[in-house]
């Protein structure tokens, strides 16, 4: 949701901004909206009057009481101050509603560094790390998985549905390890291990994201205002939802550790046999609450910290910065890593590093006192550290030999020292 400061003192930002993304059909709410909100002080500023003509009377009507005077007239001219107020309050109420519902509409700021593009295809490489090799002969991940003993889709599909999977063995400890070496590392830069409630409520949904956009990814409970939660990074944003820390207090640096649940309907799909793209995941996420002055060091921190992971596991990867037209509403920038793939010798999204800046904090009303006394908003900061599934695919395709699995060398030691995985195990 965009500061209604923004509106106030630079409309002209959030139209350059709806250009720069493309969403000139947005154009026109922006006056729309600002004449809304002078119509809406206005009338709080004539609300306050009255109440200030309603106290002022009241207290001479307690003199000429005190002075035992007649005081008919002073009640006969405050009683219809009281209507009036409601009334004002009554028109006024609306306006706020529609002014809120084009601030949440409105995209967040970019970063004048994001790049210009249509879509995904027109998103900017940053970098590319690491060898790419080729593994074109290896079976299909899911397959592969099947085939040795590792996973099972066939009884997930008859327990749950497409898109669920049994991990089995030494494959399944394998991702137990990928959560724990994710936090080990986090922790040793000083966040915070996280659980999460798997769980929210709309309100509290409504402040981290537009569920507009989101909500039909994501699994509601029927009969009850609770979601299931498409990453940790929403609870985490909610945690300190109408709160104000102390400028000592920040930042705050999170590490969220949580099954992640999702309808993934759209343009991919899900895989039917494979746990790349699929309903239930587990994941570790990075979130930063910063002061505004500090919040691009912490976007490259984050970023930084996803990066030594891939690098620390052995795995080629690349850099993206999201162009205007693949960024969303809620990022004010947004990086990706996308990790090779050997088999499909393709890149293929693993994490996901955006700077929200003000944007959640404001639906979240999450602030921070200055020293002087001020308050202002708090700045949001996520990142993916590591979705296991994915990871666990670009580990099998560079790692499997077709009946073996090298284990990373990070990872033995949460594996008691093993150093491979073999078929049926």
């Amino acid at each position: 949701m965009l500061d209604i400061k923004l509106l106030r003192e630079s409309p002209a930002l959030i139209e350059a901004d709806l250009k720069r993304r493309g969403e000139t059909e947005k154009l026109n709410w922006v006056s729309e909206a600002a004449e809304m909100d002078k119509k809406y002080r206005r009338g709080l500023q004539e609300a306050e009057a009255l109440r200030q003509k309603r106290n002022a009377i009241t207290d001479e009507i307690n003199k000429l009481m005190a002075q035992k005077k007649d005081f008919k007239s002073k009640i006969a001219e405050a009683k219809g101050l009281p209507d009036k107020i409601k009334g004002i309050e009554q028109e006024t109420a609306p306006l706020k509603e529609q002014i809120d519902w084009f601030l949440m509409r409105f995209p967040n700021i970019l970063h004048d560094s994001v790049p210009a593009g249509k879509d995904d295809s027109e998103n900017v490489v940053v970098r590319e790390v690491g060898r790419k090799a080729s593994n074109a002969k290896m079976l299909p991940h899911g397959e592969l998985l099947e085939k040795n003993g590792w996973a099972d889709f066939a009884r997930a599909a008859k327990t749950s549905g497409q898109g669920f999977y049994f991990l089995k063995g030494d494959f399944a400890l394998l991702e137990m390890s990928l959560v724990r070496f994710a936090v080990d590392r986090l922790a040793e830069k000083g966040y915070t291990a996280i659980q999460p409630p798997l769980m929210m409520n709309r309100p509290a949904y409504e402040g981290v994201t537009d569920l507009a956009d989101f909500e039909n990814v994501m699994y509601k409970v029927d009969s009850e205002d609770l979601y299931l939660i498409a990453t940790s990074e929403h609870p985490m944003a909610a945690m300190y939802r109408d709160e104000i820390f102390g400028e000592k207090d920040l930042p705050v640096k999170l590490a969220g550790v949580s099954p992640c649940f999702r309808r993934e309907i759209g343009k991919h799909g899900i895989d039917t046999r494979g746990i790349f793209r699929v309903h239930q995941f587990n994941k570790v996420e990075q979130f930063v609450f910063c002061l505004p002055e500090d919040t691009w060091k912490f976007h490259e921190e984050i970023l930084a910290n996803a990066e030594g992971l891939f690098k620390d596991l052995g795995l080629a990867y690349r850099v993206v910065n999201i162009c205007t037209g693949d960024i969303g509403t809620v990022a004010a920038k947004k990086y990706d890593i996308e990790a090779w793939m050997p088999r499909e010798e393709k890149y293929r999204e693993v994490v996901s590093c955006s700077n929200c800046t003000t944007y959640q904090a404001v639906r979240s009303n999450i602030k921070c006192r200055k020293k002087d006394g001020s308050k202002e908003y708090v700045h949001t900061l996520n990142s993916t550290m590591v979705a296991t599934s994915r990871a666990l695919r670009a580990i099998a395709e560079t790692y499997c030999d077709g009946e073996t699995l090298e284990i990373p060398k990070v990872l033995r030691p949460y594996m008691n020292g093993k150093k491979e995985i073999k078929a049926g195990k």
